[in-house]
C-alpha cells in the first residue's frame, strides 16, 4: 500500500514557475514508477509526465522542454518543476505510482495509487 501526498500548487503568472512535490509512504518508493496528471475544468485528466523506477522520464508534448520530473529516492518524493506556465496549464493536478514501465507509464490505466491531487492555476 502507497500513500500519496502533493504538494506545492498555487497561483501562479502566466510565464512563471512552480513546483510541486509528491510524498510517498513506504519503504519501496525506489521500485515504483510515477506519474503526474491534470485535469483541468470540463475536461478529461490526462497525462502530464512520468518517471520510472530507473529514471527514465516521459513528456507529454504539450509539456516538453517546459516540465521536468525528478525523483529523490531518499526522500520518498517526486518533484514535477513547472517552468513557463501558461493559462492552459491551470488544472488539478495529481501524482501517481505504479510498477509500470516505458510509455505505459503515460496511461492512468497503469496506475493504482493516487494522490488527492493540488491545484495550479496560471494567471493570464
Amino acid at each position: 500500500q502507497v500513500q500519496l501526498v502533493e504538494s506545492g500548487g498555487g497561483l501562479v503568472q502566466a510565464g512563471g514557475s512552480l513546483r510541486v512535490s509528491c510524498a510517498a509512504s513506504g519503504r519501496t518508493f525506489g521500485t515504483y514508477s510515477m506519474g503526474w496528471f491534470r485535469q483541468a475544468p470540463g475536461k478529461e485528466r490526462e497525462f502530464v509526465a512520468a518517471i520510472t523506477w530507473s529514471g527514465d522520464t516521459y513528456y507529454a508534448d504539450s509539456v516538453k522542454g517546459r516540465f521536468t520530473f525528478s525523483r529523490d529516492n531518499a526522500k520518498s518524493t517526486g518533484y514535477l518543476h513547472m517552468n513557463s506556465l501558461q493559462s492552459e496549464d491551470t488544472a488539478v493536478y495529481y501524482c501517481a505510482a505504479s510498477f509500470c514501465s516505458g510509455y505505459g507509464c503515460s496511461h492512468s490505466s497503469a496506475y493504482v495509487y493516487w494522490g488527492q491531487g493540488t491545484q495550479v492555476t496560471v494567471s493570464s
